[in-house]
């Protein structure tokens, strides 16, 4: 097994479309085709101060006792028990990120990683209550389509309540095949009654970026994923902007649910001089920190001219935290719009043989001043609200704020 590393900074398990998943998943090593592989949990270590006759006890009163009461009901097997203690054993650290993938979910963990599925387009991720709420809907997809929007809380996936489900049992759920509908019931700010919205699952083509050149003289990168050739096409997006004659920039990051680390440590370091800190792994003492640093590239180093303001929202997830609290906190920009969705942790993907795998957060990511995004997020320099009112209007208060400030700065 290599020593390099494959990492995600994106909403962890949530992805309902082709993208990613992983708010900066860990895995041990990537194949030159571009296939994952994952660290093999081979120690086989006991501990010795835990009394487990409890546990065999209720093992054997279950097989000796239990009688099943409905026809459709089947007896599970020895190997679906053993999954079902360590399914509880994973829920007892009480960490929506650390689950237990039996060889079902596993496949379709790989999958979503892999992008190699039809779904609607949006990331979904478990709140601090344990609610199931609409990180963003990606762009051109049926979830935008349909008018899902980040920070829907979704009750209800057709007649099934998501009370206490966590959004890897959701994606499944949510998935189907092409062309046939599904259903949700949402709960959405300013809005008295849950609204239902009917879905068309379809194969999801996400965009990395797009930009446009305004009248005023200012320049604007829409980024929406952090993907494998996310960082060609923005370095491609900077060579636009530059040879516009325009110097300030915004970089719209609003429902950008994150994705390769690398890329964001790459798209900071064109703003950032080299060895400056873009994000840190804390690892609590069980290992060493590590520092991602930027490669300095700092293309506009010396240009007085240059301003750039940063629009966040709670769509903005991990990767998106990360350069945003990257350039905000080094101050090459300031944050316009409203609290990041804060979602700061990194998962190892670890192995357990026979198709079974483990994700556990291992870490959580500092910014450069030492706060952990998973602390509330990112807050914005320039407070700007995006109401349903205003999007259904065509209204956008948050690019005006950063307007504002580009042309009087």
């Amino acid at each position: 097994m290599t020593s390099s590393k494959w990492k995600a900074a994106a909403v962890l398990v949530a992805i309902v479309g082709a993208f990613y998943v992983g708010v900066s998943m860990h895995q041990q090593s990537v194949s030159a085709a571009g296939g994952i592989t994952t660290n093999v949990v081979s120690s086989t270590s006991q501990p010795t101060d835990v009394d487990m006759k409890q546990f065999w006890t209720a093992y054997q009163l279950l097989n000796s006792n239990f009688v099943m009461v409905h026809a459709s009901s089947t007896f599970p097997t020895q190997q679906e028990q053993i999954y079902g203690a360590i399914a509880g054993l994973t829920a007892s650290f009480n960490d929506p990120y650390t689950v237990f993938f039996p060889p079902s979910d596993a496949t379709v963990f790989q999958q979503d990683i892999s992008g190699s599925f039809g779904g609607v387009g949006m990331e979904i991720d478990n709140n601090a209550s344990g609610q199931l709420v609409v990180v963003s809907a990606l762009k051109n997809t049926p979830a935008e389509r349909a008018g899902i929007q980040s920070g829907d809380i979704i009750v209800a996936i057709g007649a099934t309540s998501t009370a206490n489900i966590p959004s890897d049992q959701a994606v499944k759920i949510i998935r189907g095949p092409i062309g046939t509908t599904v259903t949700l019931k949402i709960q959405r700010v300013g809005e008295a009654k849950p609204l239902s919205v009917s879905i068309v699952r379809d194969t999801i083509n996400i965009p990395v970026l797009d930009t446009h050149k305004r009248d005023d003289g200012i320049f604007v990168i829409n980024l929406y994923s952090f993907s494998e050739n996310s960082v060609d096409l923005f370095l491609a997006a900077l060579r636009q902007f530059i040879q516009s004659g325009d110097t300030k920039l915004i970089l719209d990051l609003r429902g950008n649910p994150g994705g390769y680390l690398d890329a964001a440590v790459n798209m900071a370091s064109y703003f950032l001089p080299v060895g400056d800190t873009v994000v840190t792994e804390d690892f609590k003492g069980k290992q060493d920190n590590v520092d991602h640093r930027s490669l300095g590239y700092n293309i506009f180093q010396g240009n007085s001219n240059f301003k750039m303001a940063v629009l966040v929202n709670q769509g903005s997830a991990s990767a998106s935290e990360i350069l945003a609290g990257a350039l905000q906190q080094h101050g090459v920009a300031k944050l316009v719009g409203t609290r990041s969705f804060g979602k700061g942790s990194v998962q190892e993907l670890m192995d357990l043989g026979g198709g079974a795998e483990l994700k556990v957060t291992i870490a959580r990511w500092l910014t450069p001043n030492g706060s952990s995004i998973s602390d509330g997020g990112l807050q914005p320099d320039i407070q700007a609200a995006r109401t349903l009112d205003d999007v259904k209007a065509g209204n956008d208060p948050q690019t005006n704020a950063a307007v504002l400030y580009l042309l009087n700065n």
